[in-house]
């Protein structure tokens, strides 16, 4: 877990990531027939929030912030949702992260998709 919020960009963040249709594949086999099962898990929370993030950053690239409100809207709420487990789970502090805004969520997907990318790379 990183101590404060990184701002690294998208291309940083997700340097190592699979393309977006290979996560999409990965995430499906994940679920398997129970998707509740893995919902629990930081790692797939993770993975989710940073899928989103790349496709409403992707859409946003091709289509502009207006057109692609959804999507934003999608990776928000999977950005929060991976930062209520780690405030529950892993003793996060929303204040001590200055994790006010949804950009501050996404930036904190970010950051923390970068370093968990790099332990699997070990």
């Amino acid at each position: 877990m990183t101590t404060e919020p990184n701002r690294l960009s998208p291309e940083a963040a997700y340097a190592d990531a699979p393309s977006i249709f290979q996560e999409m594949c990965l995430m499906a086999e994940a679920t398997g027939p129970h998707p509740s099962d893995v919902s629990q898990d930081r790692e797939f929370r993770l993975r989710k929030a940073a899928l989103l993030d790349r496709v409403a950053l992707q859409e946003k690239a091709r289509h502009g912030a207006e057109a692609t409100a959804d999507a934003q809207e999608a990776a928000d709420i999977a950005a929060e949702w991976l930062i209520e487990y780690d405030v529950a789970h892993r003793g996060l502090s929303r204040k001590g992260q200055d994790l006010v805004l949804a950009e501050d969520y996404r930036d904190y997907v970010r950051a923390e998709y970068a370093a968990w990318s790099a332990t699997q790379a070990l």
